[in-house]
């Protein structure tokens, strides 16, 4: 059985021969039985090779086809569902729902602010504290109930992101 030194196997390993010495004090190569300082070449280099191929666990040789495509099956299965959803409209996209939500709060908005102009000259005439809390609650409770309806203020949406007015609405 021929052997090596350090430097020989540092230039067929492509290494310092102090970088041979780490791996052979790390356990990774093993000096030849009886003789301190020299190597096995091949068993020196499939050691070497095995502790590159551990380093790298997701290496190209490591991948299961069976286990990647499965992986890929699954993710095109769940966009699928994704997209049925989309279009039995259980989902709906970021985009259609915030203008949904923008519409609805411009007006609800819009019903507060025009509260003190409609109700000013009613309430000037009242003298009675609690009918003025009473106008004021229920013009308030208008307001809050045209804000719970989301229907009615942002329209059905159909397929095309055009609203939907054959729906009734309250």
């Amino acid at each position: 059985m021929k052997v090596y030194g350090v430097k020989s196997i540092a230039k067929m390993l492509d290494l310092s021969e102090r970088r041979v010495r780490q791996l052979k004090d790390q356990g990774v190569i093993h000096e030849y039985a009886g003789k301190p300082g020299l190597y096995e070449l091949i068993p020196t280099v499939h050691a070497y090779i095995n502790y590159l191929r551990n380093r790298n666990p997701d290496g190209a040789e490591n991948i299961d086809y069976n286990t990647e495509r499965a992986k890929l099956v699954q993710a095109k299965r769940k966009n699928e569902e994704y997209d049925l959803r989309v279009r039995e409209r259980d989902l709906h996209e970021s985009a259609d729902i915030e203008l949904a939500m923008s519409a609805m709060l411009m007006s609800f908005r819009s019903r507060l602010l025009s509260v003190p102009a409609k109700l000013a000259p009613v309430l000037a005439k009242k003298t009675d504290k609690a009918e003025c809390s009473a106008i004021l609650k229920h013009a308030m409770d208008d307001a809050l109930s045209e804000l719970a309806d989301f229907n009615a203020i942002c329209g059905e949406r159909n397929n095309d992101g055009a609203t939907d007015d054959s729906q009734p609405h309250a």
